[in-house]
């Protein structure tokens, strides 16, 4: 099967298998609080792409998608808390995972930390600039503890909903898409997918950035200072937007295979690879990062998280745990959100405001389960700082 289907359905199998363990009856799954000093707001956006058909559904004629905005907040009173999905995405993506068990509507009560359009805050031109991409079948809301992280730190982070490459997109005139790609058997699928996030996240940068842009905090965002990082397909996805679009300045591939190379000439720009042992330790499965780091000539790292899955990346094993499912993961959600939070914070700090981050260089005694990877050792070579 190709790789990044396999990719795709690992999860909804793996929770397939499991039973839902006892559960507090009243305890909503909840997100744990950022870590930087600012308060967070969150807005979504109705994007739509007059110049390309969609790439799954050819009867289609405009990209359309759905992207959530998260940003540092002048205050919060008088906001409400942003819902994590929908009902209708929750009920939707449950199915997908087959988990019988478990209410329709349990994801949409999961406790986020970000408030709806609250006012954004920051001085003119002053904010980076993040894009998040999910993996196949995962909605955008999957790296929210991510997003909210990186924007109480004091960046502007978009998370694009690809359309038809997740269980559940909700659009505001009451439409849910599905994930059309998921079926997809076509040998060039990883190409294919990758690209058109590619040119997903070149039309979002330009609804951002552009003359007219749709997001009323926008003045706030420094066009210099972009970068992206992804899970799975979307880390993948980081490689080929960089590559199409050198407005992202550095990017970040979460436990990604990447379907397309890079080209001979190589990318100069500064690049994190960050994985779990059985994908990308010592004799992983992955030999794409292997392939791929020899074309990295700029600053680069490869770290491997001891005791993470392909998900630990993500917010699912946190809320697994909360639900009251066994993942059969050795490391708790908590912790894996909390090591991927710190990880992808010290990189884009490093490469976005030009702090230096010692947890990228050396050991660190906080976050021990992060180690270079060994096969990055066995190139023989050094990572450019």
């Amino acid at each position: 099967m190709d790789p990044v289907r396999t990719a795709a359905l690992a999860l909804a199998g793996l929770l397939t298998l499991t039973t839902p363990a006892a559960a507090a009856p009243d305890a909503a799954p909840r997100l744990p609080a950022p870590t930087g000093s600012h308060a967070v707001g969150v807005t979504s956006l109705h994007l739509k792409d007059a110049s390309r058909r969609d790439p799954w559904v050819p009867a289609a004629t405009s990209r359309e998608l759905m992207v959530s905005v998260w940003y540092p907040a002048a205050g919060t009173r008088g906001r409400h808390r942003a819902p994590y999905v929908t009902p209708k995405e929750s009920e939707l993506l449950i199915k997908d995972a087959g988990l019988p068990g478990v209410a329709p509507g349990t994801l949409s009560k999961v406790r986020t930390n970000a408030f709806t359009d609250a006012v954004p805050a920051g001085r003119r031109h002053g904010l980076p600039l993040v894009v998040l991409s999910p993996g196949l079948g995962s909605p955008r809301s999957s790296l929210t503890g991510l997003a909210e992280d990186l924007a109480s730190r004091g960046n502007v982070v978009v998370g694009i909903e690809h359309t038809y490459e997740s269980a559940a997109t909700a659009f505001p005139d009451g439409r849910v898409t599905t994930c059309v790609a998921c079926g997809n058997k076509a040998p060039d699928f990883g190409e294919r997918v990758v690209r058109s996030r590619a040119a997903d996240v070149s039309f979002v940068l330009d609804q951002l950035t552009g003359a007219k842009p749709k997001w009323r905090g926008a003045a706030l965002i420094d066009r210099t200072r972009i970068g992206m990082a992804g899970q799975s397909v979307g880390g993948a996805s980081s490689v080929a937007a960089m590559v199409r679009d050198e407005r992202i300045r550095a990017g970040a591939n979460l436990d990604g295979t990447t379907f397309a190379p890079i080209p001979e000439r190589g990318l100069s720009r500064p690049f994190l690879f960050l994985g779990s042992p059985e994908m990308h330790g010592p004799g992983g499965k992955d030999g794409s990062w292997a392939r791929d780091w020899k074309k990295l000539t700029g600053w680069k790292r490869w770290l491997v998280v001891t005791g993470a899955e392909h998900a630990s990346f993500t917010d699912v094993p946190l809320l697994a745990e909360q639900i009251g499912l066994d993942l059969g993961f050795s490391m708790t959600g908590a912790r894996s959100l909390e090591i991927t939070r710190a990880c992808v914070a010290a990189f884009f700090t490093r490469h976005l405001t030009g702090k230096p981050q010692p947890l990228l260089d050396e050991p660190s005694a906080r976050y021990p389960e992060v180690t270079v990877g060994g096969q990055v050792r066995s190139l023989g070579q050094r990572s450019p700082r």
